[in-house]
């Protein structure tokens, strides 16, 4: 993915240094055969829970512009004018290394003298303040928008105008330089505010498009809103973005926070987009429109992307009242008072919104609205009991806060004695909602963001740098979803109705590396394997962001790297997990068990390659998935039992051209995925160096 949309970690606990020891652009072919095979033995008897399908889930945040930019298809920066109309550019957020794509974007500015420009402060038409132009004869004043991406096509938009009798106000998208490459539309404006279409056709694409508001005359005009949006928009959203996610199939999307939720008010972004206020996000530093709120989100899951939807409610600033009004406006019908606004906003039918997340990352110190875990349990029954008083029939997901994630990526940033967070001590917050709220939830929500090149140190209670293999750079993310599975276990013996299975486990955001190559694409398959270990409870995964499966610009799009591996897994591995037993045990930890160092490494007894096994649900067919994460090719023997294979079957492999391919808008695709048929009657695999490889046995 490209710097300008590349994610950073949510959290500057998660940055990493430099890569230590490991070279990210060795040729994937160029290394020679291994001579020791490798066996693996796959009893089809022996199956496990099936893969929930919401493993394969997404979670998107407002950071920023980051869905504005990415999903949306708004031209147009401020268009409700959160910032003055003046010709001082914006001040950089401090300590923020976030790309343009994620942070506030650009603002207006002056056509004239800056004093010709004023905001109107007493009775603007939303927000804190309207641009009131001061008209001077025949000179032109008014204010425009440069640097606009502008692709080669019809648009469609709005203006909110009021002007004074003598103004003659237009409007002029300019696409390149020249008569030839602009184009005007005049406004017929009362003097009292008023909506005019606009439409204009760029017939060129450029990365430099201006969008002018001018009048000529006397007296005054002035703006409420102004929208520009392509014409082949789908509901506002973009239609190339909006395909891709398509094609990607996500099955579940947690929105629209993160971090941002906790200081959120939904009633913002609802009803008129044009009449909801721009407002500053108190945690990510950077103005919100308001645009994209709860009926577009939900529309665009629903509607567009046959996606489920899973809402992030505000427990931060937010209070149990304010949650049932959510439930009720997004659950309720048209005959109760915020199923009624719904209906009154178009959307008449209840969306029927199953999964609720009640608060995110409660536990954190960074959270707005933090609170000590006794107070937050008390919270939390409140707002569960409210919102199931309006509709009983949803599941909730509350923040939990494993000790591994309190001690090693959430909780090791507070500086109370023990680096080590106890099982039962104020600080295992999974422990204390099992505890105090139970029966007030269905699952329990935890993060996994593994640093690279870092191991927790407990007498230091810092993630320390370290050197390590691919294999075990590659494996990392995996090995701490082991740790939190070495954390549920001992959750069961402190809480035995765990064992009933009712109460599962949501890793709702997760991710690794934070650059969308292939070399991360090899950590994302690792993962999933150890997702599919633990099918007895985990039952949902959201990557962080959802947005990280494409590589965009503000007009096109591509699936990415880690877009294509999620595809893999997606389309063409099994949902019913098989037992695989090997030859090649796993090395045993390398540091002391405990933090990010699970019990015992996470991989199939296939070192170094890594195996996992899944029957179709027909169990018509059996998808062998194997990982090398070396620079040599490896041979891996396969036993299959209880399982009478036909002769041909078929195989995909990601391929990439390099650890450091990508795929990015403007380039040929580096990443991509093949499709091929192999001998299944054969007993070798023959599997390349940094191989990610499905292989397809059909029943014969």
């Amino acid at each position: 993915m490209s710097d300008k949309n590349t994610l950073l970690s949510r959290r500057g606990a998660l940055r990493t240094g430099v890569a230590l020891g490991m070279a990210t652009a060795l040729p994937l072919h160029a290394a020679t055969a291994a001579t020791t095979a490798i066996s693996a033995g796959i009893d089809i008897a022996k199956t496990g829970h099936p893969i929930a399908d919401f493993i394969y889930g997404g979670f998107i945040e407002h950071i920023g512009n980051l869905i504005n930019y990415s999903l949306w298809s708004e031209v147009l920066d401020d268009r409700k004018f959160y910032y003055a109309v003046d010709s001082t550019p914006l001040p950089q957020p401090p300590g923020r290394r976030m790309p343009r794509m994620m942070m506030g974007g650009g603002k207006w500015s002056p056509i004239g003298p800056d004093s010709d420009v004023t905001m109107d402060k007493t009775a603007p038409y939303v927000g804190e303040q309207s641009p009131v132009v001061h008209l001077a004869g025949s000179s032109l004043r008014g204010f425009a928008q440069s640097g606009l991406e502008l692709a080669k096509k019809n648009y469609t938009g709005r203006i909110v105008i009021a002007a004074d009798p003598g103004a003659e106000v237009s409007a002029t998208l300019i696409w390149g330089k020249g008569s030839g490459n602009r184009q005007t539309v005049k406004l017929a404006a009362g003097t009292a505010w008023t909506k005019v279409q606009l439409k204009f056709t760029s017939k060129a694409a450029t990365t430099n498009g201006r969008l002018e508001i001018t009048g000529k005359g006397t007296g005054t005009f002035k703006v409420g809103a102004v929208s520009l949006m392509p014409a082949d928009n789908i509901k506002g959203f973009r239609a190339d973005t909006m395909a891709l996610m398509k094609e990607m199939d996500c099955k579940i999307l947690r929105m629209p926070g993160g971090n941002f939720i906790s200081a959120y008010d939904w009633k913002n972004g609802i009803g008129d987009p044009d009449k909801r206020p721009p407002i500053p996000d108190a945690h990510w530093k950077s103005p919100q429109s308001n645009d994209v709120g709860v009926d577009e989100l939900l529309q665009m899951c629903q509607d567009i992307l046959g996606v489920e939807p899973y809402w992030c409610i505000n427990t931060g600033f937010g209070e149990p009242r304010s949650g049932a009004e959510l439930v009720e406006y997004v659950n309720g019908t048209s005959t109760t008072e915020w199923g009624a606004k719904r209906a009154a906003n178009g959307h008449t039918k209840p969306y029927k919104v199953h999964y609720w997340n009640v608060g995110n990352e409660m536990y954190g110190h960074w959270q707005m609205g933090h609170m000590a875990l006794e107070q937050y349990t008390i919270k939390h029954n409140m707002f569960a009991d409210a919102m199931r008083k309006v509709d009983p029939s949803i599941y909730l997901i509350v923040p939990g806060g494993f000790v591994d994630e309190m001690t090693t990526g959430q909780g090791m940033m507070i500086d109370s004695g023990s680096r080590l967070v106890e099982y039962g001590s104020e600080r295992d917050w999974a422990g204390g909602m099992l505890k105090d709220s139970w029966g007030k939830f269905d699952a329990l929500a935890t993060h996994a963001y593994q640093p690279e090149f870092k191991h927790f140190n407990f007498s230091t209670g810092k993630n320390e740098d370290i050197q390590q293999t691919l294999m075990e750079w590659a494996a990392a993310p995996a090995n701490r979803v082991a740790t939190m599975a070495d954390c549920w276990e001992e959750y069961k013996k402190r809480f035995p109705k765990l064992n009933e299975g009712k109460v599962k486990v949501f890793f709702d955001e997760w991710a690794y590396h934070f650059k969308q190559d292939y070399k991360g694409a090899l950590g994302i398959a690792r993962t999933f394997h150890e997702f599919f270990r633990h099918t007895d409870f985990i039952d949902m995964a959201g990557y962080t962001m959802g947005m990280s499966w494409l590589d965009y610009n503000r007009t096109q799009s591509v699936i990415s790297g880690s877009g294509r591996v999620f595809q893999l897994y997606n389309k063409h591995f099994g949902k019913i997990p098989v037992a695989v037993t090997g030859n090649s045990p796993v090395p045993l930890p390398k540091y002391p068990v405990g933090g990010d160092q699970p019990k015992v490494n996470t991989g199939s007894p296939t070192w170094p390659l890594d195996v996992s096994a899944a029957l179709t649900t027909d169990k018509k067919a059996l998808i062998v998935a194997v990982v090398n994460a070396t620079d040599t090719a490896q041979t891996l023997e396969l036993n299959l039992s209880n399982f009478n294979a036909a002769a041909k079957g078929r195989c995909w492999k990601l391929i990439g051209t390099s650890l450091d391919a990508q795929n990015q808008v403007g380039k040929a695709p580096e990443v991509t995925i093949t499709e091929a048929t192999f001998n299944a009657s054969a007993k070798a695999l023959a599997v390349a160096p940094f191989g990610i490889e499905l292989y397809e046995y059909r029943v014969a």
